[in-house]
């Protein structure tokens, strides 16, 4: 079903508005999502229920990358890495938003319209999870052009500014000394010397403040990160493929940080993408209410005990 079309009754969740958007609201027992009901896809909102948005909204940050005007909106988008031109085509119409079948818990499925000029068609389904304040991203990238494109998939997720990010990185312990085992990428815009960014022994966080734009990423062997903010902690959980080739130097996540937000991406393997055929890539967002004042210890703990889960 078209989201511009058809009763609203027949479409998950129910009908509210992203800053003058038309957009759908999910809630389970523990949390809430919302998502646009006209573009993207994209997830804009996402908190504990009866909690306020845990995800940044910037309606009015806009640029044109060479296809139009390109809406960040806020939340979660869904690309493809390695970065270019062609991930920011304009996304506001052409969503197809529908009930995902048989699904036993408040989910929605939304279909993006084909973009020009990569051919490709992103799909993203959402899920809310029964038994926690957790959500399950399920993205699609599908070649519907005419040529075979090298990417990955790469899901970016925009958080408030305020709090700390924590990214556990392999412990010194796994390999022989003489063998490296951690990678850790800065961007050209970056600097070691950030005071938000701080590369410990067996982790990094970033300090999220307001402050010129810088991007660290890393191969993460446990496939976690997390954001302390406000006496929460927000944790998101993929797949780190890691024995696999990743884009951006081999990184499977990455953290940006500007004066308006703080981003956690994770990135699927680099593929050969033909045309008709499909990549997928899956996260866990959770929300977990901690300890007032958890210090990232405490938060590296949390995010090392659910990998080994």
């Amino acid at each position: 079903m078209n989201a511009d079309a058809g009763p609203a009754s027949a479409l998950p969740g129910i009908q509210v508005d992203y800053f003058g958007r038309a957009a759908r609201r999910l809630e389970s027992a523990h949390c809430w999502v919302e998502v646009l009901a006209g573009g993207g896809p994209r997830v804009v909102r996402f908190g504990l229920l009866g909690g306020q948005n845990l995800f940044a909204e910037t309606p009015t940050a806009s640029w044109d990358g060479g296809h139009g005007t390109y809406e960040l909106l806020g939340g979660h988008r869904f690309w493809f890495a390695p970065e270019s031109d062609d991930c920011s085509v304009p996304d506001a119409t052409g969503l197809t938003l529908s009930a995902i079948p048989a699904a036993t818990t408040p989910a929605v499925r939304l279909v993006g319209a084909v973009e020009a000029p990569s051919g490709l068609r992103k799909t993203v389904e959402v899920r809310l999870d029964p038994d926690a304040a957790a959500m399950s991203l399920h993205h699609i990238l599908t070649n519907e052009g005419s040529r075979t494109l090298q990417l990955a998939p790469w899901p970016v997720t925009q958080l408030r500014l305020g709090g700390v990010a924590v990214v556990p990185l392999p412990p010194a312990d796994e390999v022989p000394d003489r063998r490296p085992n951690q990678l850790v990428v800065l961007w050209p815009y970056a600097s070691g010397a950030d005071d938000r960014l701080r590369i410990g022994d067996h982790r990094l966080t970033v300090t999220a403040w307001p402050d010129k734009p810088m991007k660290v990423g890393c191969l993460s062997s446990t496939g976690t990160a997390g954001y302390l903010l406000d006496g929460l902690l927000v944790m998101l959980r993929f797949d780190p493929a890691r024995a696999s080739v990743h884009a951006d130097l081999g990184c499977n996540l990455e953290v940006y940080c500007d004066d308006r937000t703080i981003e956690l991406e994770s990135l699927g393997p680099l593929v050969a993408l033909a045309p008709g055929d499909s990549v997928t890539h899956d996260e866990r967002w959770e929300i977990r209410e901690v300890a007032s004042g958890m210090d990232v210890d405490a938060a590296e703990a949390i995010l090392r005990e659910i990998a080994r889960a």
